[in-house]
């Protein structure tokens, strides 16, 4: 069995909760700018001292309103100041909070409040309480509701103005690291959610040991992030509460259509993303170069990117031309991309799914180090990371100070540490099934190399076993397939088939531009799409590329575009954006079998070797 552990850089503290980060950080930089929200074009600091003053103040109105220590709060809102405002007043007021999704249907939000056991649950939009409000009536332990749009920050404080700063003072030390400090719902790909109960000290010392290893990120000068992935996600909580604990200004932009602007006025050094952000990003950038007849210029460029950077990598000499030529690229095309994203990022944190290599050796020629890493929910966010003073493109780096990472016998992730969650809510034969002692089973399959540095290459539950004994893991084929601008979302299926097949979806944001680019109607349906030639060449081109990384038992021979789109909405994405693999077995499971009705010669997919 595999193993690598990583010691603890700060010696731990069972007594300490999340409060003591903010407190910690105000005694240390009163005045730092911690937040920045929009004001008119631009935005406007909140310094240390404001945001704790406001902490203080919400905590108040959460206590004269009735909140006990330990009492669960659901909250539905979108990433925004407000969220790490309100999660923080919780944590003063000794409550627990349940974040959902913003995306989330009535029956998820029933279920995440009735198995929580919430008694209050917070709404940002009047859309949001329409959707809680359909299914309050199933809800009886609810006795508070409170809506953001309609100032319930302002009526909480006006409420709490009586409360004794002796009595927050008091309800924010009554956690220990051990006691539950929030109740995070699983996405649910897999079945129905499970609560994970994570500790005080989860965050607290996840928290202190990777503001250590990830130093050089967080401690450039007027170091900053822009934050736009949900909140509600253990990602971006984790992200918004070390930035609190390391002194890191942080700005929200909910909507990632306004994205480029907001990166360009709030000039981040740092960001976290989804690899689908860095995909969007690169090919839109493509398709605008085509468009102004500049394509393959762009394509040079990229090419030009990618193998300057992996010559790099391997400590190889830069030939003379490749010097040049990425010298006059980092003008005409690097430089823009730059200024685009802000002007300041020197680094990118990216989990959640694999990026894949030429992604990340073409933002290291811009500059951009995309630090890739891995966890679940149940790890608090990271277990291992990429580091700015060593990191490979391909992995997701080596553990974390304080982190163990194990291989078990059929490759299994298996993870223990400061960062492993309690226990599954209410749940103890889930517990039971997904601990091997003290080692959490992540269900995930990877590989180590000599020094420690994981490579995750697929689900456990995922793996296709072909008719003919082959084991084939999707996530090599679906993450190169993904990475064409047309491609919106693809499942890789073969489980007891004769050879492995591909559904389809288009990208319903980039098609447009790609059709004109290419000649073709920019209004074209997608059911019209999906049956174009050209676009199925396109699809074809992607499918040629992904099969060139596998063996010829492991290539896709068939596929189907499909003219419907996955998305959360339709039930087949998680919030992330993770396919629910399960869901779309069985929504499409009539063209699964359409791919194996004919024989395979119908398709003439070229196969990789």
């Amino acid at each position: 069995m595999v193993q690598f552990e990583v010691p603890a850089v700060v010696p731990a503290d069972p007594q300490a909760n999340v409060t003591d980060l903010l407190v910690e950080r105000v005694k240390k930089t009163p005045e730092m700018p911690l937040f920045a929200v929009p004001e008119g074009a631009g935005w406007r600091d909140i310094t240390a001292k404001e945001f704790h003053r406001q902490v203080i103040a919400l905590a108040k109105g959460f206590i004269a309103a009735g909140i006990q220590p330990g009492d669960k709060v659901g909250f539905v809102a979108r990433t925004t100041y407000d969220w790490t405002l309100v999660d923080f007043g919780l944590f003063f007021a000794g409550a627990v909070m349940v974040p959902i999704y913003e995306t989330s249907s009535p029956a998820q939000i029933q279920w995440n409040m009735s198995d929580s056991g919430a008694i209050a649950i917070i709404l940002e939009s009047p859309e949001h309480f329409t959707r809680f409000d359909e299914v309050q009536g199933d809800l009886p332990l609810v006795r508070d509701v409170w809506q953001l749009h309609l100032g319930a920050i302002a009526s909480l404080t006006e409420q709490g103005k009586d409360v004794a700063d002796d009595e927050v003072e008091r309800r924010r030390n009554l956690a220990s690291g051990a006691d539950i400090a929030t109740l995070i719902y699983t996405s649910g790909s897999t079945g129905r959610p499970k609560g994970c109960v994570l500790t005080h000290s989860n965050f607290v010392e996840v928290c202190r040991n990777s503001a250590v290893a990830l130093n050089e990120v967080l401690t450039v000068p007027n170091s900053s992030t822009l934050l736009f992935i949900t909140t509600a996600h253990i990602f971006a909580r984790f992200i918004s509460i070390l930035d609190i604990h390391a002194g890191v200004k942080t700005g929200h932009q909910p909507d990632t259509k306004q994205l480029l602007a907001a990166l360009g006025s709030f000039k981040p050094t740092f960001l976290l993303a989804v690899p689908r952000v860095f995909e969007k990003v690169y090919n839109s950038a493509e398709q605008k170069a085509e468009a102004g007849g500049k394509g393959k210029i762009f394509r040079s460029a990229a090419h030009v990117a990618v193998e300057h950077s992996r010559l790099l990598q391997e400590g190889k000499k830069i030939p003379l031309l490749m010097k040049l030529k990425f010298t006059l690229f980092d003008r005409l095309v690097y430089s823009k991309l730059r200024t685009a994203m802000g002007g300041r990022v020197k680094y990118a944190v990216s989990g959640s799914a694999p990026l894949g290599p030429r992604l990340g050796h073409f933002f290291h020629s811009l500059g951009i180090t995309i630090l890739e890493g891995y966890g679940l929910t149940e790890t608090t966010a990271p277990a291992t990371v990429n580091l700015a003073t060593k990191s490979k493109i391909g992995t997701v780096g080596p553990a974390l100070p304080g982190v163990g990472v194990r291989l078990a016998d059929d490759g299994e992730i298996e993870v223990r540490g400061v960062n492993v969650f309690k226990e599954y809510w209410r749940n103890p034969e889930a517990t039971a099934a997904t601990f091997d002692g003290d080692w959490f089973k992540t269900g995930d399959i990877g590989s180590f190399d000599d020094e420690g540095f994981l490579t995750v290459t697929g689900r456990k539950k995922e793996i296709i076993v072909t008719a003919g004994g082959k084991n084939v893991a999707p996530a090599a084929l679906e993450d190169p397939v993904r990475a064409n601008p047309i491609v919106g979302q693809v499942v890789v299926v073969g489980d007891q088939k004769p050879f492995i097949s591909a559904l389809v979806t288009l990208d319903s944001e980039m098609l447009p531009t790609w059709l004109s680019n290419n000649g073709l109607p920019a209004d074209m349906s997608l059911e019209d799409a999906a049956k174009s030639p050209e676009v199925r060449a396109e699809v074809q081109r992607a499918i040629d590329i992904a099969n060139k990384h596998v063996s010829r038992a492991e290539s896709i021979r068939k596929f189907t575009i499909l003219s419907a789109e996955w998305t959360e909405a339709s039930g087949h994405l998680t919030p992330k954006m993770s396919i629910k693999r399960n869901v779309i077995m069985s929504d499409f499971a009539s063209d699964v079998e359409a791919l194996y009705s004919e024989p395979v010669t119908t398709t003439n997919v070229p196969l990789g070797g």
